[in-house]
């Protein structure tokens, strides 16, 4: 029997990014929230303290903030003629679990999508003509612009103390910046932080070349910075610990460093950790929901009433949780039906490794997810002219190291030895003079691509596993050796005595067991009608109009850019129009 917990205004599912925001925007309007978040408590103090927060073993390698997956994973295939299997050891992406997420262990790489990429298919269509798209490609429009996300996009780089120099500074392109980004209204918060030596060699091969490079936004303050909630981060040391670690120094801005602080003594908040959510529930019409269930960690069930449903979990735990409540028509790529799962996307990513000579000190032990790192943005989204390429979308080009840490980011060239004295050697020799460039692209959305419930494979709770179901396309193979041509011609220019690609080929399905980013996306999609999308502009979902849905999960179809700025933009866009419109007149926001 299910015990029923004391109503409240207000439940949010998932207490990492975007469920800080919305449970600060929600306890500033004086309503009674309730945090339900499925991992453990964390913050700074104790959890990432050194040195215990710098075990590459413990953290990198094993996980030891990530969710387990002996108690729910999600299964995988490539079409549906295949039977999935579960993903059952991390490679491809990592899942966060406990209050703060993914946002605690990620690399802190801050972009603003561009322009082009949330209007991408009336893009194309009025550049290259309603052929460039495929049938088969499912991409859309956002129903929000860049010019209405700006405001929330400077916000967030504010709260985040983002390191880093406008390209487009009120409409002026600034050199040193990045000049393809849309108009920005202000300047990063903290200036960029001393490029580290590969990303220096690369501004001066990428100028050669004529290309702009610029500092990588970065979510490291440079400087001891406060907020505007009034809360101080210090400045980032480039420790090599970044990504797949919390951090120490409280100057990767995480919702641990930078939101949760002033909400922890309100009284209207009540966060609760280890509540696994199974269902969203809803009234006898199907078309109101009335809070949600979940199971304590003591294991007994748990109804938690509330008049408002905020669902801001991982995107694919997003698109699972409106499945199994059975919010909105499923997916069905046979017929083109439905939206719930559907555009499911990821990237596609390429790496170049440089050895350079014994006298030329790289020092990779010196580096951070994103600062210190250099990038071009020539060949991302809708930069360059693809008339004749045969794809669209593209890649950022990057040089710079997060660390080098001796389990996973040891360099050696793939003629050296793999173990023994030979091995050995290979890492004295090119340890500290080595260093890699990477691409990371953006992928489209297709008919065959999308997310659905497993009818075989179950979690502890024996609830159905999310079922992934995604390949590589041409456009996407097109597209990933463009780019790493031009990452080749790149390494080239800056002269290391060998240097060896490493990107995906025709042939090569999508595999879990590399990784290429935890940036997937889709499932939960934005729209502008019921019929293309799971929720409106105001991330609404369509069907229930007190239940709102924030993540990766409304991308359409996924981006050259690192997620994270972009689903804030659009968690900050919704909390206004919830704030001034929606809590003062509850109602569907944008009508169907």
């Amino acid at each position: 029997m299910a015990k029923r917990a004391r109503p409240v205004d207000a439940v949010i599912i998932g207490y990492g990014w975007t469920g800080a925001i919305m449970a600060k925007t929600l306890t500033d309007a004086g309503l009674s929230v309730v945090a339900l978040e499925r991992g453990p408590a964390r913050d700074t103090s104790p959890d990432f303290e050194y040195p215990r927060i710098v075990d590459e073993l413990k953290h990198a390698i094993r996980g030891e903030l990530w969710q387990p997956l002996a108690k729910e994973t999600v299964t995988v295939r490539h079409n549906t003629n295949d039977v999935a299997v579960p993903y059952r050891r991390y490679g491809s992406f990592v899942l966060g679990n406990g209050v703060g997420g993914a946002g605690v262990h990620w690399n802190g790489q801050l972009w603003r999508a561009s322009p082009e990429d949330l209007r991408l298919r009336s893009r194309l269509e009025e550049r290259y003509g309603k052929d460039v798209i495929p049938d088969e490609m499912t991409i859309q429009d956002y129903p929000v612009s860049f010019e209405e996300l700006e405001p929330h996009f400077d916000h967030f780089e504010k709260v985040c103390g983002v390191s880093g120099v406008a390209g487009n500074l009120r409409g002026e392109i600034k050199r040193g910046g990045n000049p393809f980004e849309g108009k920005r209204s202000d300047e990063f918060p903290t200036p960029p932080l001393p490029a580290i030596e590969v990303a220096r060699r690369f501004e001066i091969a990428t100028a050669k070349l004529g290309y702009k490079s610029f500092p990588t936004p970065a979510a490291n303050s440079s400087i001891p910075f406060t907020n505007p909630y009034g809360v101080r981060l210090g400045p980032c040391n480039l420790c090599g610990f970044c990504e797949r670690f919390g951090c120490f120094l409280y100057s990767k801005a995480s919702p641990q460093t930078t939101i949760l602080p002033i909400l922890a003594e309100r009284s209207n908040l009540e966060v609760r950790t280890n509540a696994y959510v199974t269902r969203i529930l809803r009234d006898s019409t199907g078309k109101k929901a009335t809070g949600v269930f979940y199971v304590d960690g003591e294991g007994q069930e748990v109804e938690q009433p509330a008049d408002l449903v905020i669902l801001s979990a991982f995107q694919m735990h997003n698109v699972r949780l409106l499945l199994l409540s059975g919010i909105g028509e499923p997916y069905d790529p046979s017929t083109g039906n439905g939206v719930v799962g559907k555009n499911y996307a990821y990237q596609m990513c390429s790496e170049t490794a440089l050895y350079f000579s014994e006298d030329v000190e790289i020092n990779p032990f010196i580096g951070a997810g994103a600062a210190g790192q250099r990038v071009i943005d020539e060949f991302n989204s809708d930069h360059f002219d693809h008339g004749g390429l045969g794809f669209v979308g593209g890649s950022l080009i990057y040089a710079g190291a997060t660390g080098g840490r001796p389990i996973d980011q040891m360099m050696i060239p793939p003629d050296a030895p793999r173990w023994g004295s030979g091995w050995k050697s290979a890492i004295r020799k090119h340890y500290r003079h080595s260093a890699p460039l990477g691409t990371q692209g953006s992928v489209m959305s297709y008919r065959d691509s999308y997310l659905s419930l497993d009818p075989t494979y179950k979690d502890s709770h024996r609830l159905p596993l999310l079922r992934l179901t995604f390949d590589w396309h041409d456009n996407e193979y097109k597209m990933a050796a463009y780019s790493a041509a031009k990452m080749e011609e790149i390494a080239r220019v800056m002269k290391p005595e060998k240097h060896a690609t490493i990107s995906f080929k025709p042939g090569n399905h999508y595999d879990v067991r590399i990784y290429q980013s935890t940036h997937t996306t889709g499932g939960a999609i934005m729209g502008s009608n019921p019929r293309n999308s799971v929720i409106n502009r105001y991330s609404q979902s369509w069907d229930l109009s007190n239940l709102f849905v924030f993540g990766a999960s409304a991308f359409p179809q996924n981006i050259g850019y690192n997620p994270t700025g972009l689903l804030a933009g659009l968690a900050y866009f919704s909390a206004a129009a919830i704030r001034d419109s929606y809590l003062k007149s509850p109602g569907p926001l944008v009508p169907s």
